[in-house]
């Protein structure tokens, strides 16, 4: 378990505050309720904005307050406690994360400081099929006089359906499955040819499947070098599995919060039912793997604030860990939850069943529990 500096604890507890009183879990309901097209409350956003978090990440010469992945860490945690649905960890963590590390000087002036003060979404636009397959990529970007042509889509993209520019993860070379030949692209959203179709999915975010037909972009656009963009991918998503591992985090937390107080509790046949032995040993191993859960995450947190702007096998295998673990618990949590609950667990009408969807969907963003067992497998040569 990491020792938080007195400026994290405190940063801590302004997110804890604020997700209780302005985003709360009942806020995240009623939003789902109106069926937002955006998939989040834009004044939450904005509320958001005005507090910082956006810039946790960004260089100060860019708007920002650099103060590291363990502190963004420690408001994604919050939030997912409360279910606040936001753009924070698409654009605040991943979309400044690819400008960061692939981004020349002026594609990080002209997009960093907006992401920063929340006046601009960017996203990474990644996987093509359902499963989490970054060297699967097809998408072509076609050399062309005056730069590239791309044509391929993309699915499930996060806040695909409200992103003001996309990082395009695109194939110069290759063949999909061959990590050679891939390239970043940054591609405006309302650039000709780039079209998005809004999804529905369990937990009422913004998703969306973004079509890029034979868009054409300058060379400009190219970020980093053309063809060998591999290294600098698994570097942006091993910061996004870390930062969605913590959002994960808040969500197992919460949901075994409102389990043991059910537990203190429910009454049946007289007596407090967290009196009875067998529930109470299995709320006692929920709360192991939670603090087992919570070491992964926040050291695969503190090794890329440790790192600066390089990476490592190291790095790379505490990532795809605390990816992992976060995955195995909050599946194992939240059915915990559902099963603990008795009847009123599967009502719409608890809060149980928001959180066991969102648990469903973020196992699988940026590779679930298998595809990161394997690549820490991988990884070590077996």
């Amino acid at each position: 378990m990491a020792a938080l500096t007195e400026e994290q604890n405190l940063l801590k507890e302004q997110a804890k505050t604020w997700a209780g009183e302005e985003a709360p879990v009942a806020k995240f309901r009623e939003m789902r309720d109106r069926k937002t097209e955006a998939g989040f409350d834009k004044a939450t956003w904005a509320g958001i904005g005005e507090l910082g978090w956006p810039g946790i990440v960004v260089p100060e010469a860019f708007g920002g307050v650099d103060m590291g992945h363990l502190t963004f860490g420690v408001v994604l945690e919050e939030l997912g406690r409360q279910l606040t649905a936001s753009p924070l960890l698409a654009s605040g963590l991943v979309g400044a994360n690819a400008l960061r590390l692939a981004g020349s000087e002026a594609q990080q002036s002209a997009w960093l400081p907006g992401i920063a003060d929340a006046t601009a979404i960017v996203t990474l636009a990644v996987d093509e099929r359902p499963h989490h397959a970054p060297y699967g990529t097809a998408l072509q970007a076609e050399k062309t006089g005056a730069g590239y042509r791309l044509s391929g889509e993309k699915k499930h993209v996060l806040e695909g359906g409200s992103a003001d520019a996309f990082v395009v993860v695109a194939r110069t070379g290759g063949k999909p499955g061959d990590a050679e030949g891939l390239s970043l692209f940054l591609v405006e959203a309302g650039q000709g040819g780039v079209s998005s179709q809004r999804l529905t999915l369990a937990d009422s975010r913004g998703y969306a499947n973004v079509n890029f037909d034979g868009v054409e972009v300058g060379a400009d656009a190219l970020l980093g070098s053309e063809g060998g963009a591999a290294p600098v991918l698994d570097q942006i998503l091993d910061r996004a599995r870390a930062g969605l591992a913590a959002e994960m985090l808040g969500v197992a937390g919460q949901s075994f919060d409102m389990t043991l107080d059910y537990l203190k509790n429910r009454v049946q046949f007289g007596e407090v039912i967290g009196g009875f032995q067998a529930l109470g040993h299995r709320a006692a191993e929920c709360f192991t793997k939670l603090e087992l859960t919570r070491s992964c995450v926040e050291a695969a947190l503190q090794a890329i604030d440790e790192a600066g702007d390089s990476h490592s096998q190291e790095l790379a295998l505490l990532c795809s860990l605390s990816k992992a673990k976060a995955g195995d618990f909050l599946h194992h949590m939240s059915n915990e939850m559902i099963q603990l609950h008795g009847g009123i667990g599967v009502t719409d009408e608890f809060d149980a069943g928001l959180y066991l969807k969102r648990a469903r969907a973020t196992e699988a963003t940026f590779g679930n529990a298998s595809f990161h067992r394997d690549r820490y497998a991988t990884l070590l040569g077996y």
